[in-house]
Parts: structure tokens; sequence; C-alpha cells
């Protein structure tokens, strides 16, 4: 089957027609599908079509309930929490988010906290959003465990993602999004399905040898980057985005899960800033600073983090999205039978 170019709107239909024919409702299918398509729009592929079969594997041993409705706790504080009752985390971010920004702005800061949700997607689709709303953000949540502590010999962490977003007016904004594993573990099993070695330093096998075969790596355990210092930040992810919040740790995920195999079932911390509200009464413009200090990186031949994905999504507004034959055949196939 050759390529297949598709825009935007008509993959992210074509994925949200996957999601409502394996019986998950609008208000969770609709927001699941633009996280994945905007993976493959920004050419990060880990996140992009390949986690289609997670989600519905997923659904298909109940981990994940298709008909949740995700709940809005309201309150008058600066902390707002979201209860996707057991469902996808994106339906319940874009049923919190506006609310959390608005929070955010009268207050200075403000925190979402979603409980019980299932989350398979990168962090940045939710930073950019509160970025849209002009505030700056954070986001955290842990895994399942898969990545073992630094010095230590077996997975106890999660990849524990973590990103954060600055606003930037009439411009993309400052976006960073990486797990605290060396690599996220969708990496792992690309180049367990391509038969590609793993680069050194990236995993150790079941007996905490150091290996570059990517099925050991996924029977053994990834490694943090930048050694005790990933996983350090890892650790806050596991304190803040779980026992923090009332939700699961890494290692209760797997616990609940029992196996890798599906998508991980936790919590999701998000905290937004308002730098009007920070800044307010001292000298200067925060915006016009950052943009100062953006400039000066910039000057020194340097790149700013999700450049490179910008870039991607540049070519994919204006020439759409190219999939393979086989990523098309898969799709279609799961069009028509969801069953994976």
């Amino acid at each position: 089957m050759p390529d297949t170019t598709l825009t935007i709107d008509e993959l992210t239909q074509l994925v949200t027609r996957i999601f409502l024919n394996a019986g998950v409702t609008p208000a969770q299918a609709g927001p699941v599908a633009q996280v994945i398509v905007a993976g493959e729009r920004d050419g990060c592929k880990s996140h992009g079509v390949y986690r289609i079969e997670g989600c519905l594997r997923t659904l298909a041993a109940g981990k994940v309930q298709g008909q949740a409705q995700p709940v809005l706790q309201q309150d008058e504080g600066a902390i707002i929490r979201v209860d996707a009752g057991g469902g996808f985390s994106p339906g319940a971010f874009d049923l919190g988010a506006p609310l959390l920004a608005r929070r955010a702005q009268d207050l200075g800061i403000a925190a979402l906290v979603i409980n019980n949700c299932t989350h398979f997607s990168a962090l940045w689709p939710e930073i950019e959003a509160l970025c849209d709303h002009g505030v700056a953000a954070l986001a955290m949540c842990p895994s399942y465990s898969t990545v073992a502590p630094s010095g230590g010999n077996a997975p106890l962490l999660g990849t524990n993602p973590f990103a954060f977003g600055w606003p930037r007016p009439d411009k993309l904004p400052y976006v960073f999004d990486f797990a605290t594993s060396v690599a996220a573990r969708g990496e792992i099993e690309l180049h367990r399905r391509a038969g590609t070695p793993l680069p050194e330093g990236w995993a150790i096998d079941r007996d905490g040898q150091p290996t570059t075969d990517p099925q050991e790596a996924l029977d053994g355990a990834m490694l943090p980057f930048g050694g005790h210092k990933g996983s350090a930040i890892s650790t806050m992810i596991e304190l803040l985005g779980g026992a923090m919040i009332g939700d699961l740790t890494s290692r209760e995920t797997l616990d609940y899960l029992g196996t890798t195999d599906y998508l991980p079932h936790h919590g999701e911390l998000l905290i937004a800033l308002s730098p009007e509200r920070f800044s307010a009464g001292r000298p200067g413009d925060p915006f016009a600073r950052a943009e100062t200090l953006f400039k000066a990186i910039s000057g020194q031949g340097a790149r700013l983090p999700s450049q490179r994905r910008f870039a991607a999504r540049e070519v994919s507004q204006r020439d759409g999205i190219t999939l393979s034959g086989e990523e098309m055949a898969r799709l279609t196939r799961l069009l028509d039978d969801p069953r994976v």
C-alpha cells in the first residue's frame, strides 16, 4: 500500500471515528484523537498513531472506561480537581483547563488535579493550550515502574514526564516536554519494531547489566537521564503527581495493572501561573524580558526547545501528514474492527 497524505482535520476525523467505533464517548474520543494527531503533526512518531493500539488494548481489557464522564469539582480556592472516572486524561483536561487558566489569572497561581485517569500522551498539547490562555504552566505525572533509580538495578520509577510552557505574544510558546528517563518507553518499542539497537546508556537488562537490545530493555529497566539528577526529579514527580494528589505512584500503578501491556492509570498535576500577577509592582514587562532572554539564547546559535516540533507542524499544516502504507492499512483495519 503506497504512502497516504491526509490533512490534519482528515486524520483527526479518522482517529476519532476509530475510538467512537470502539465505544468511546464523543467527549473522550475527540480530545484523545486531537492529542494523537498532534504527535503526528509535530513529527513525534512515538506519540502519534502508534499510540492508538495501546489505547484500544487497554479499553478491551477494561482498564480504561470509554463511557466515563469526567466530573469537575467546583470550589473557590486555588486547587481545581477533575475526577476522570477511569477515563482517558485528555477529556478531563479539556474540562478543567479553562477554569485553571481563569483561576491563575485571578489568584496568580492555581493547580489542576486530574484523578483516576489513564494517561498515554505527551504533555505539550496541554501546556500549549494553557499558554494560549496567557499563563505559564507546568505539568507532570507518574507512569508505571519501568525505570531504575540512579544506582539501582530494577524498575521502580516511571518515565515520569515533566513539561513547562511560557506564553509568547504573537509567537508560539516556549515549551519543553521530556521524560525523566533517558528516552520515552515508546522510543524503546519503536527500536524493537524496527530491529535496531538502542544507544548505549539507555537501559539495563533483568540482571541489572547494561544492554542495547530493545527487548532486553523492555524486560529489564530504562535509566533516568542525567544520573542522580534525573532520578531525583523523577522521584519529585512521584511525590507531587502521585502521593500529594492522592493518586497512584508508578509502583502502585504497575501493581494495579499487573503488566505494562496496558496504558498507565494514575493522576496528573498541572500548575498555572500568571506572569502579570507575579511581576505586579516591579519594573519591566515579564514577557518583554523573556523575549530578551530567548533572543540571547538564539543569538548564540542555540536552539530553543520545541523548535523542531514547530517546524514539523508548519510542514504538516501546509502539506498534510504523510502516513506509510503500513500505518494507513493498520488505521483502516482498526476503523472496521477496533480489536487489537
